[in-house]
């Protein structure tokens, strides 16, 4: 989650939404390297080693990746973010202007953040419920539906590999409609299809297996379009002191999700087979017409302060956000 929240604040509003998909690009490079990795070591020993010791190249990110402007702002570290920001500046071949060393923040910004700040106004307070609700709903249909390959026979290997390839679409079709539709109608869009997927493949029979498979594949499609997007109206919805915090906290019912869409598979196969996608669907769908209730942010500066976000989804929001974004996230901190 960091990853996230370090590239979604460090690179400007224009570039935040390809960045944001395109990091999330090599998490399904991942998914589709694995079931060769499987094929050819195929204890579950050398599979875990295989892909945790390349983890400890992130080591190197310390000396490599900067800190956030926008985080040490808050924390009263202006001159080290005025350093970076010359940096960013030079790299780019772009013109530092003297305002930046005139930001300042309040006290109430540099205060430890807890749950409480997440829920104590009523737009975090529904932003953050809703968010929760849907990193958890993610989590489950997506681990889900993989795991489900498992049991419905057939190569496990190329079954796994074709379903990875399935998430590359995902990630085409969410450039091509957040910009034109915004946030919102494809996130809401993405767990409809799923829900409406899941549902429907329960009930198709067994003798139209390439029906079962391209409908159950569009499911897979639209669950993983919900799960990308969520990073990025998350990390969009929060203010720059919360960021971070919030969508650690957010993403770990995600976390609890994944703990137990095994449970939910396992057990509920045991009664019915297609009983599992029967409660994927309902809770795809629910979040579809949950996260419809969150304010858009298309065209918006990100939120430094709770009141920033208090004020989105009013009419005074975009215009607000639009002259800020003029006026001081110009810089993109």
């Amino acid at each position: 989650m960091t990853c996230y929240v370090i590239v979604t604040e460090i690179v400007g509003s224009k570039q935040r939404r390809i960045v944001g998909i395109v990091v999330q690009m090599f998490f399904t490079l991942g998914i589709i390297i694995l079931p060769g990795i499987a094929y050819f070591i195929p204890s579950w020993q050398g599979i875990q080693l295989a892909i945790t010791l390349p983890s400890f190249l992130f080591l190197l990110y310390y000396w490599v990746v900067p800190e956030s402007p926008r985080w040490l702002i808050t924390r009263k570290k202006g001159d080290k973010a005025l350093k970076i920001l010359r940096n960013i500046a030079k790299c780019n071949g772009k013109y530092l202007s003297p305002n930046y060393s005139e930001i300042t923040v309040t006290d109430e910004e540099v205060s430890n953040p807890s749950f409480l700040d997440l829920v104590r106004t009523p737009q975090m307070r529904k932003c953050t419920l809703i968010l929760m609700f849907a990193w958890f709903t993610s989590a489950v249909v997506y681990q889900g539906l993989v795991m489900r390959l498992g049991i419905i026979g057939g190569n496990l290997y190329i079954d796994f590999f074709i379903s990875g390839v399935v998430e590359l679409p995902a990630a085409l079709l969410i450039l091509l409609t957040i910009e034109r539709f915004g946030r919102r109608l494809p996130f809401a869009g993405s767990n409809m299809v799923a829900g409406v997927a899941c549902l429907v493949t329960a009930f198709l029979p067994e003798g139209i297996p390439w029906l079962r498979t391209t409908v159950a594949t569009l499911g897979r499609l639209g669950i993983t379009m919900a799960f990308e997007i969520v990073y990025l109206v998350n990390s969009e919805l929060y203010p720059t002191t919360l960021r971070n915090f919030g969508v650690s906290l957010c993403s770990g019912l995600c976390d609890f999700g994944g703990i137990i869409a095994p449970f939910l598979l396992f057990r509920l196969a045991a009664i019915w087979l297609e009983l599992p996608l029967i409660i994927f669907g309902i809770l795809a769908s629910v979040c579809g017409g949950l996260v419809m209730l969150l304010p858009e942010t298309k065209g918006i500066a990100l939120p430094e302060t709770v009141d920033d976000v208090e004020k989105l989804g009013s009419p005074y929001s975009y215009k607000c956000g639009r002259k800020k974004k003029t006026q001081v996230c110009s810089s993109h901190l």
